[in-house]
């Protein structure tokens, strides 16, 4: 077998689509834990990964089996739809990675005003936090709260944001809340689920123009198993 000539492009063609199909896994598995690290904020870019990393994965599919059989129909559509899915992933992993601080804080506020009480609360108890901003227990204020007592912070304390009546609005001069707030726990959280999932995005992107590349030389390439008369 002479590298570069048909065998050779079809096994390398055949492997790449393999390791596509452990990227798109990669990536469907580190968007859903950006999702759920952010867990009030429907975050449109990560979902977009997540989106991406589904569709590669049946793209993968349909260009390993076109590598195996040397389906020009189906090698050709593979070509088209993989470099379409490159323009979407490299757009999508520079647009996390350009995502600055201000813009992460205004994504959260957006959820959380958003969110309703019930979720509000659930926050809450998985973060161990109290209000966003400031423990304002007016829940029907866009960044009210409900009242903090299944945190753990909250426990054995008797301070307003635990404890208070709804419609309650506790500065820090009136109570010595236990709690941090939920802002200062999502800042670490939403930073993290942006770069790790624009960093994976973007690099991974980049073997897809490989994919492309591979492809379209395979797909023109003479089987030499195959009967002399026929066309390619």
């Amino acid at each position: 077998m002479v590298c570069g000539g048909f065998s050779c492009s079809k096994n390398a063609l055949i492997t790449l689509n393999v390791l596509y199909i452990i990227v798109a896994i990669i990536l469907i598995g580190v968007a859903a834990y950006s999702r759920l690290a952010a867990v009030v904020v429907s975050l449109g870019l990560v979902g977009g990964i997540i989106a991406c990393g589904v569709f590669l994965f049946f793209i993968s599919l349909v260009g390993l089996i076109g590598a195996v059989r040397h389906h020009q129909v189906m090698l050709f559509f593979y070509m088209i739809i993989l470099f379409i899915l490159f323009l979407l992933q490299f757009s999508l992993g520079c647009a996390c990675l350009a995502v600055n601080k201000d813009q992460e804080i205004s994504l959260v506020r957006n959820g959380w005003m958003a969110a309703d009480a019930k979720l509000k609360d659930n926050i809450q108890y998985k973060l161990d936090c109290c209000g966003f901003e400031d423990w304002n227990l007016n829940i029907s204020l866009p960044l009210g709260h409900p009242a903090c007592d299944t945190a753990t912070c909250c426990h054995n304390s008797d301070a307003k944001c635990c404890k208070g009546d709804v419609g309650d609005i506790v500065t820090a001069e009136e109570d010595d809340c236990p709690c941090v707030t939920c802002l200062e726990r999502f800042k670490p959280r939403i930073h993290e689920a942006f770069s790790i999932t624009g960093g994976i995005g973007l690099f991974f992107s980049f073997t897809e123009i490989v994919g492309v590349w591979l492809a379209l030389r395979y797909r023109n390439m003479k089987d030499p198993e195959a009967d002399p008369s026929a066309f390619l």
